[in-house]
């Protein structure tokens, strides 16, 4: 395969948030408060919410970046290989001479169910300067995720540095919601595609209603929001359309990144023009392939999918 010349390439989509090594342990059930369990097995690979989406897109045809930092450490340097070898732009990916890269511990039931425990790393020290802002701004979508601690920040100073016509999708993850919808408000205000799912959308708006939530979100001026609800499917609304489809019915090995790859199929069938409801069959249909595999990217598939779609 011939390298690409990233320079003369403007990304259609540009990733930003955590880039982490991700050490997945399976186990026979995920232990609460004062009980054990044991592990049967442990893999390692290379993972991050934004990471994962455009790995994926990545994976579909679509010219992609990636702006976050690793350490020069070793998961650092698998990190960004990982990033090269699925022809991600690395071109503006920032390397910490000091600290360490960020990894996420997992341990993952039999049915698929996960628990996650992050340790940030260099993450969490990104700052606006570091951040190209003619390359976010020739791209089609910046695709946002969540950091732990201080890179918030930036991605609330980057809102204010984007074109009127550049769209910005994000996926705020446990992590963001939980700090409450006033924290939020200035990147909901500035979203127009939302994908969150069940759980976090009920932290954010306190309603029992996923579709009240939603529609109440999109009196803020949201254009699309998209709520994965796993086993139960998707829901959707725009100011034209509301949709909801059910998954597909497939076996669940592991529901790592699945979130991730719905982010994958929905975004490159909103960007080839696709209606709501298709953007949310391909969403579900990259979402079944991912975790019908160990890990969050091995089981994503090529845009070969869409042949019979």
């Amino acid at each position: 395969m011939k390298s690409r010349n990233y320079k003369t390439r403007k990304p259609e989509v540009v990733g930003f948030g955590a880039l982490n090594m991700d050490l997945l342990h399976q186990v026979d059930s995920i232990a609460g408060a004062d009980e054990e369990t044991f592990i049967k097995n442990v893999t390692t690979s290379c993972g991050g919410s934004a990471a994962n989406t455009i790995i994926g897109l990545s994976k579909l045809g679509l010219k992609t970046g990636y702006i976050g930092k690793v350490a020069t450490d070793s998961p650092g340097k698998l990190l960004k290989n990982n990033l090269i070898k699925e022809n991600v732009d690395t071109t503006h990916l920032l390397i910490s001479p000091d600290g360490r890269s960020g990894q996420v511990m997992g341990f993952i039931d039999s049915k698929g169910q996960r628990a996650l425990y992050v340790d940030p790393g260099v993450n969490d020290d990104i700052h606006i300067s570091d951040i190209d802002l003619e390359y976010v701004n020739q791209s089609q979508v910046l695709h946002l995720t969540s950091f732990v601690g201080d890179s918030f920040k930036t991605q609330l100073k980057l809102l204010g540095e984007l074109e009127d016509d550049l769209v910005l999708s994000f996926d705020p993850g446990r992590i963001y919601v939980e700090k409450g919808r006033k924290a939020l408000e200035k990147i909901i205000e500035r979203t127009d595609i939302l994908l969150i799912n069940e759980i976090e959308l009920q932290i954010l708006m306190g309603y029992s209603s996923y579709q009240e939530s939603a529609i109440e979100l999109q009196k803020q001026g949201l254009k699309i929001v998209v709520v994965k609800r796993g086993a139960e499917g998707v829901y959707a609304t725009s100011p034209e359309n509301e949709v909801e489809l059910p998954p597909f019915p497939v076996e669940c090995q592991d529901s790592t990144g699945a979130g991730d790859a719905f982010n994958a199929g929905f975004l490159y069938a909103h960007l080839n023009h696709f209606s709501l409801k298709e953007s949310c069959r391909s969403g579900n249909l990259i979402a079944s392939k991912c975790i019908q595999s160990k890990g969050a990217t091995s089981g994503l598939p090529d845009n070969s999918i869409f042949e019979n779609f």
